[in-house]
Formats: C-alpha cells, structure tokens, sequence
C-alpha cells in the first residue's frame, strides 16, 4: 500500500507505480478517488488491514485512467473532486463496467445526489463522516455479492440540488434521503410515519419525484380533512345519481392518480368501513365508482402517512391490521425538529429566502443571539412552526437583522409524550436528544434492517443493534445524571475518555463544526 503522506500524487507515474505495487501482491483491488488526503489515508490504511490492496488517487482521471490500463475489483468515489464528480465518474464506470460495485461517499448528502448515486447503479451511497467499520463490512459484501448488471433505467433524474423543500444535513434527514434514492427504482407501497407538520407530504412528493412514475401525476387526498361520509367518493368516484347532489358522474382521486401516485395523508383518521373497501382495491387491483357497476382497474402508486401510533390504533380496534401491513412495506421516519436542531441555520437560511421571492421583500439575519433562542426552543409544530415564525418576522421586522427579544413563540411548550410509547409495535427512530427505550430502538433497527431492498443479503445486523443498544443506554443514563459526565462514565463502569469518544461516535453531543465539502 502507497502512503499518500510520503507519495507526490501530482508525479505522472503515480499510478503505475501503484501497479507496479498490485503486481507483487494478491487479493482484490479497491481505487479510491477522493480529493480529501486524510480521507485518502483513513481508508488506505482501513482496507489495507483488511487484505486489500488498495489504489488512491485525488482526483477522477487518475482512478480512471487506472481502471483503463490495470482494472480494479470495487470504486470508492467521493462527489465533490476537481476534474468532474463522482457522479460523473459513476456514470462512465458503469459506461465502460456496468458490473464493477461503486461505493458513493460525500459531505454533501442531499436528495439529489443520493437519488443519482442509486439511479447511477452504485452499490450504495454514505454520508461523511462515516464509520470505517461499516465502509469495510460494506466493501467485503459489494465483492461476494453475486455479479449481476442491475437494469439500468432510461430516464435520469435531472442534476440538480433539488430537494422538493425537505432540507438538512442532520445524520436523520441524510438516512431519509438514503433511503428515498433507494427506492428510485421501484414501486413498493411506502408508509411514512412522523409528527404533524414535520413534512411528511413533502416526502410522499420526493418519493414520487424520483420514482419510476414520475411522469405521471401526484393526487393527495387528507382524510382528516373529507366529511366520513364522501370519503369513498373522493377516493372512488360516483355516478350521477349515486346520492343526492351527485348531479353528474365524478371521477375519484384513483382514477385521478392513473398511472401516477396517490398519497392518502392522515390514513389513522380513516373510517373502519372506508378501510375495508380500501383493502379490497388493494388486494384486487380493481374498484367500482359509487353507485356505478363498471369495473374499474387501477395502476397507482400508493404511498401513505400519518402522525397517529397505528399498531395502538389496531389493539383499540379503530385501524384494521390487514390494512396495516397492506400499507407498512417500506416504512419511512420523518424526524422531529427537535431531534435535528443542527438543521434550523439551514432551514431558516431557506425560509427566509423563500418569504423574500414571495413577498417581494429584502431578506433579512438573524442575529447570533437570536438564532441560539431558535436552538433553545422546542418547536412542538415542527417544521411547519419554524416556516410560519420565519414569515411572520419577514413581515413585522422593519430592521435588516432579527435580534432575539423580536421572537416570540406561540402555541404549546415541550411536549411530555414522547414521539412513541415504549409498548408500540411499531417501532420509531432514535432521536439523539430524546433517549429511547432498549426495546424501541432494538426494535427500530431490526425494521430497518429487514426492510432495506436487499432484505437478508444485507450485513452488519449485530454491530447495528449493538450501537443502538449503547445509544439507548447512554442516552438514558446522562439523562438521568443531567449530562454530568464524570457521574455518567462511574454509573457505566467506564473511564471518561471512553465515554467522550462514545458520545461523539454516537451523535449524543453536539458537533462544533461541520464538514467543508
């Protein structure tokens, strides 16, 4: 292995050396392509030790030019490099090696670029920083896996930072965005579960965006909303005549939603008859319009969401468990805000630019002290909560910057539920500033585990469990001392420094600084 500290990558015989190097040593090569050195280094040393032989270069040319004249087993590529992406190194890869696996790592984890990771054929896709553990487990299943060209799609997604109004770059919302460019090949039926107004819809939007169906139209129908009595008829249609006031025949929202998606929002608020007949369309794939006879088939995408604990609503009897699995196949978490809060700079840094376009108003700071009381609160209307301040000061401030006595809040304090009981079935992810219990977050890993596309071809399930099990655990125990650290390590029976590097390596403190790239 070539030691990029004592190697001049910018020598034109860089690469042949390393070469020269894999000639003289055996098991599979892994190219690297990242322009950060220390990246370089990390991962050279991690897959060295690992028997690897390993080929690292700072930009896309020189891994390509290797993979030209010597070949390789596997590619690591970083996004952001000079002289073209990774996603565009992705694509002439799988030009020239559509069978050759591509592991995607970047700093800029957005919906946009994980979607076109996917689309591009990689084997998967990380968000820095990322644990060299799981990279390796990741590498030595990319090369056992069996060989098989995944059926590449013809129509791309547009390149574009995009991101349908969902935005951070919080570990939870990177997972999100994982897991949305993962599902840009199918079709499955997705459940998303999470709090009011934490942006559930605008993930339904992401999903059909990048999906399969993305031609064909995104019809919503809020069952919240809908009287019980005309629920069927917004979803099924009727015939003139089918009741009073049906002057004439109307479509419902499946016939709208052909060929595209339908997204039923607040499916907990839907009626036990309303379920049934629900069921039965998807069972059967066909429907008739109120009142009518004809036989209706549809092709619709269904994707649905809700804030309620569904597997509590099925013990209470008021949702039906055959519909519940029915809608469950990949479920999807939207965090609350309060579990991210290092996204609020990002989001009111969009908001304000946002209420400026459509108020036609100059865009305005907040002060330092005014963006540490938006950190410091709770925000129990999430998302929503956060948009509608943003405007309101827009409107009401008269000065450039916002100081902090100009934020009131409104509406209910810290809530004392937590997000999910202990005794749901249904499990929810770990917050890092809500400490879960053992089970749900036992529970929550082994959901999503065995809900990832590759289902038992995936690896890594017990050092999973283990860090969530250690999550849980320190979570609730410097919750119990109040963050003091010295009485947390005594009650652990571990020494402080470990406890530090613990904290850090599990999210449960606080980052400094963020990542430059």
């Amino acid at each position: 292995m070539i030691n990029p500290s004592t190697r001049d990558e910018s020598d034109p015989n860089y690469a042949s050396s390393l070469s020269e190097l894999d000639t003289k040593t055996t098991g599979k090569t892994i190219l690297v392509a990242d322009d950060d050195k220390a990246i370089r280094f990390v991962l050279e040393q991690a897959l060295s030790r690992a028997g690897y032989q390993v080929a690292a270069f700072p930009d896309s040319r020189g891994l390509l030019d290797h993979l030209t004249r010597h070949g390789g087993d596997l590619v690591i590529t970083d996004i952001v490099m000079p002289n073209g992406s990774g996603l565009d190194l992705l694509k002439e890869i799988k030009a020239g090696h559509p069978d050759l696996p591509v592991l995607v790592i970047t700093a800029q984890s957005t919906l946009s670029n994980a979607v076109n990771a996917f689309e591009g054929g990689a084997f998967e896709y990380l968000s820095k920083p990322f644990d060299i553990t799981k990279l390796v487990d990741l590498v030595k299943r990319a090369l056992t896996r069996t060989k098989a060209s995944p059926k590449q799609r013809s129509r791309r997604v547009v390149e574009s930072d995009r991101s349908h109004g969902f935005i951070g770059s919080s570990r939870a919302v990177q997972e999100l965005f994982r897991t949305i460019g993962r599902l840009s090949n199918t079709e499955m039926t997705v459940l998303i579960h999470g709090e009011s107004g934490t942006g559930k819809e605008l993930v339904a939007r992401a999903v059909h965006a990048y999906s399969p169906r993305r031609s064909g139209p995104f019809t919503a129908i809020n069952m919240a909303a809908i009287p019980r009595d005309l629920i069927e008829s917004e979803l099924f249609g009727h015939e003139k005549g089918a009741f009073t006031g049906a002057v004439t025949r109307r479509p419902g929202h499946f016939e709208r939603a052909e060929s595209g998606t339908l997204f039923l929002d607040e499916i907990g608020d839907m009626p036990m008859d309303a379920q049934t007949r629900l069921l039965r369309v998807l069972q059967e794939g066909t429907y008739t319009r109120i009142g009518g006879t004809e036989t209706l088939r549809g092709n619709v995408r269904i994707i649905a969401a809700t804030h309620q604990d569904l597997p509590a609503a099925i013990t209470e009897g008021r949702f039906r468990e055959d519909l519940f699995y029915r809608l469950n196949v990949i479920p999807l978490h939207v965090p609350s805000l309060r579990s991210r809060t290092e996204d609020i700079p990002l989001l009111v840094e969009h908001f304000i630019a946002k209420a400026a376009r459509e108020l036609a108003l100059p865009p305005k700071r907040f002060s330092g002290e005014a963006m540490q009381r938006m950190l410091g609160h709770d925000w129990p209307g999430n998302v929503r909560e956060l948009e509608n301040l943003v405007h309101r000061l827009m409107v009401l401030v008269p000065d450039e910057n916002i100081a902090a006595d100009r934020i009131l809040f409104s509406g209910p304090q810290r809530r004392t539920q937590p997000e999910s009981s202990e005794t749901s079935t249904q499990s929810q992810p770990i917050s890092a500033n809500e400490p879960p219990s053992i089970k749900q977050a036992i529970l929550f890993e082994l959901d999503r585990f065995f809900s990832t596309l590759d289902g038992l071809e995936a690896t890594g399930l017990h050092a999973a469990i283990l860090r969530q099990v250690e999550h849980a655990m320190i979570g609730r125990v410097l919750t119990e001392t109040r963050g003091n650290r010295l009485k947390a390590a005594s009650v652990l029976g571990i020494n402080r420094n470990t406890l530090r590097k613990k904290m850090a390596d599990l999210g449960l403190e606080p980052k400094n600084s963020r990542s430059k790239r």
